[in-house]
């Protein structure tokens, strides 16, 4: 266990959750879930028993170091890496993973994102367990598939290839034919009745050389920038490296930069309970309903209302009638009512706030 790591990528803003998530309190610093833990803790929770807290190291915007240590006080700040700017998952996976191996060149990584939720924690802990094991054995680029449960065209598939040939000697893991960004409705359809399509959670597991090496041969240019600052990681120069390095990263993910390019790429299928709450629906489809549907995170009185997804601040009393499908958020200067059909226009009212209103609203 001593040679297994964990970075939680914890920089985005997570525009869908407006009002709830915004620039200066994104959604991963908020009890989303509503059990008094937000989804960084409820991260790092996981993953007790499987990478030891010195081990920890989390991702996230210079903006939001101090956020992150107030939420795991436990995390020394030298575990805490600060990103001058966004530039999508592959440079935040480079530096950390560059960051790791200066430290121990044996390390395994575990790679979540910050902002997830998975209820079948033991299960999940297992399959986690079992892919590092592979990963330690095997020179390969882990990826977490979930057993899609609906025709979602919020998610990323991953279609893997079934039967002996394609799987990793004993283990549970398949080769992983392609990746495909998310889907229209009718090729979701047929992706979720093939069988052969996986939800990509985008949780990876890899030796710090393995995916090293799959960065010298698909994103050259920003592996050079790294090995040539490698000296300086962990050291008072790293600060100044990392502004440098950042200003000739291009923005692009890991997915598009590395995993869609790689032929030593294995999935392994999960059936965790997962969600990557990105928006306002996909919390409504795991939160706890009532009988009509609604999942309330408030003090709310409802009458005649179904299917609705209300999160409103405790001190205050709502009371709602006759709405059916909606949306209602309310958080510090911002309520939201919207219908849940049209959640995909969040990211629409959020510019016109910015641009009509300022950015105390976004």
């Amino acid at each position: 266990m001593h040679n297994t790591y964990l970075v939680v990528m914890a920089g985005g803003i997570g525009s869908r959750f407006w009002p709830f998530s915004r620039t200066q309190h994104p959604k991963q610093f908020h009890d989303v879930m509503g059990v008094g833990r937000s989804m960084l803790q409820l991260t790092v929770d996981r993953f007790r028993g499987v990478c030891p807290p010195e081990n920890v190291f989390v991702v996230t915007n210079r903006d939001y170091i101090n956020l992150v240590h107030e939420h795991l006080p436990e995390l020394p700040l030298d575990q805490i890496l600060g990103e001058p700017i966004g530039r999508n998952t592959a440079p935040c996976i480079a530096y950390a993973s560059y960051r790791i191996a200066q430290r121990d060149p044996q390390a395994t990584i575990v790679v979540t994102p910050a902002d997830h939720a998975v209820l079948r924690e033991e299960e999940f802990r297992r399959l986690i367990r079992e892919a590092v094991e592979v990963a330690r054995q095997h020179p390969v680029l882990i990826t977490l598939g979930v057993q899609p449960v609906r025709p979602d065209t919020g998610y990323g598939y991953i279609q893997y290839m079934d039967g002996a040939a394609n799987r990793l000697p004993d283990s549970n893991l398949f080769k992983v034919k392609t990746f495909t960004e998310k889907p229209n409705a009718e090729l979701a359809r047929m992706f979720v009745e093939s069988g052969d399509f996986l939800w990509n959670a985008g949780l990876f597991i890899w030796r710090a050389e393995v995916i090293i090496d799959a960065f010298h041969k698909s994103l050259s240019d920003i592996a050079e920038v790294f090995e040539e600052g490698r000296d300086q990681l962990g050291t008072p120069q790293e600060e100044a490296f990392i502004n440098e390095a950042y200003s000739r990263c291009r923005n692009i993910s890991i997915d598009f930069g590395v995993m869609e390019k790689a032929d030593n790429v294995y999935v392994l299928p999960a059936d965790i309970g997962w969600s990557d709450l990105g928006t306002w629906d996909s919390l409504h489809q795991i939160g706890m309903q009532d009988a009509f549907g609604n999942v309330v995170d408030g003090d709310v009185l409802l009458y005649e209302a179904r299917e609705c997804i209300i999160k409103t601040p405790h001190e205050r009393l709502v009371v709602v009638q006759g709405l059916e499908g909606y949306i209602i958020a309310e958080h510090d200067n911002v309520l939201l009512i919207c219908q849940r059909s049209e959640e995909q226009r969040v990211k629409e009212f959020v510019a016109d706030v910015k641009a009509k209103k300022g950015v105390g609203y976004n």
